[in-house]
C-alpha cells in the first residue's frame, strides 16, 4: 500500500523512503520501529502528524503507532536540538562520575532531562538527558552524542564537548562513526545513509572491550567443546 503524503511535512521522497522500509519485511506492520526513525529525521520528533503518517503507510490504528512510540525512549515526543546528548546514570558511571557529568551539563545548558538548549533544530542547539545501561561500563563514565560514544568522560571533557558542539564543532567520538546531528543519525537508524556508508567502517569496539579476549587468545584458552551428542536434562514437568 503505498499513500499520497498526508501533510507538507512528509513529502513524496518521504512516502518512497517508507516504502522502501515496508519491502524489506515480510509484514508491512514489522517496518514501524525503522518508520518511527524516519519520522524524526524529518521532524526531529514524533509528532501526532508523525503518528498518522506511520500509521497511514502501515494499515496501522493510530494507537497502535502511538504504544510502540511512547514505549521506546529513542522515540522523542518533543523537538530534538541539532544534538542529542545522552549522559550515563546508571549504577557504574554515575558511582564513576556520571552524575556529576549529568549536574555539570544541566547547569550549564539551564535545562533538565529531555529538555532542549536553543531553538530545536537550529544550529548548536542541544538536547540534555540522562540515560539508562549504554553498554559500555568498561569506558565508563560514558556519554553519547547522537547515539556515538564519548567514552572515559569527566565533567571538564563533557563540558567542552557540549560547547563545542553549540559553536558549530563536531568532535570526533571515541570510536564508531563521525559525528552527524540527529537528524542525519535519525535517517541511518532507518535505514538510509545518503552517500555516508563509510560510516559502517568506523571502529566499534575498544582495546578494553576486547582485552579479555587478547588475553585469552595469548594465553591459549578456550571455552570446552559442546559434545556432539549431549544429553540434556528432562524440563521439569509442569504443574
Amino acid at each position: 500500500m503505498t499513500q499520497a503524503p498526508e501533510s507538507t511535512t512528509f513529502d513524496q521522497s518521504t512516502v518512497d523512503r517508507a516504502q522502501a522500509i515496508v519491502a524489506r519485511y515480510p509484514q508491512a506492520r514489522s517496518a514501524l520501529l525503522p518508520m518511527l526513525h524516519l519520522v524524526q529525521s524529518v521532524e526531529g520528533y514524533v509528532s501526532q502528524d508523525g503518528i498518522r503518517f506511520c500509521a497511514g503507510q502501515l494499515d496501522l490504528s493510530e494507537a497502535e503507532v502511538s504504544a510502540v512510540a511512547t514505549f521506546y525512549t529513542m522515540y522523542k515526543r518533543r523537538p530534538c536540538g541539532e544534538h542529542l546528548v545522552s549522559v550515563c546514570t546508571n549504577t557504574l558511571c554515575a558511582a564513576l562520575g556520571g552524575d556529576e557529568i549529568y549536574s555539570t551539563l544541566k547547569s550549564h545548558l539551564g535545562v533538565g532531562h529531555e529538555e532542549t538548549a536553543g531553538e530545536p533544530g537550529t544550529p548548536g542547539s542541544i538536547t540534555l538527558e540522562h540515560a539508562e545501561c549504554l553498554a559500555a561500563c568498561d569506558l565508563g563514565p560514558v556519554l553519547q552524542v547522537n547515539y556515538e560514544f564519548y567514552d572515559n568522560q569527566t565533567p571538564d571533557k563533557a563540558l567542552g564537548l557540549v560547547k563545542a558542539l553549540q559553536s558549530g564543532e563536531k568532535p570526533a567520538p571515541t570510536r564508531g562513526a563521525p559525528l552527524t546531528d540527529f537528524k542525519q543519525a535519525e535517517l541511518q537508524l532507518a535505514g538510509f545513509f545518503e552517500g555516508r556508508d563509510a560510516d559502517l567502517d568506523g571502529p566499534s569496539a575498544a582495546p578494553e572491550t576486547l582485552r579479555g579476549a587478547q588475553i585469552a587468545k595469548d594465553r591459549g584458552w578456550d571455552a570446552p567443546k559442546m559434545p556432539a551428542n549431549a544429553e540434556f536434562p528432562a524440563l521439569p514437568e509442569k504443574k
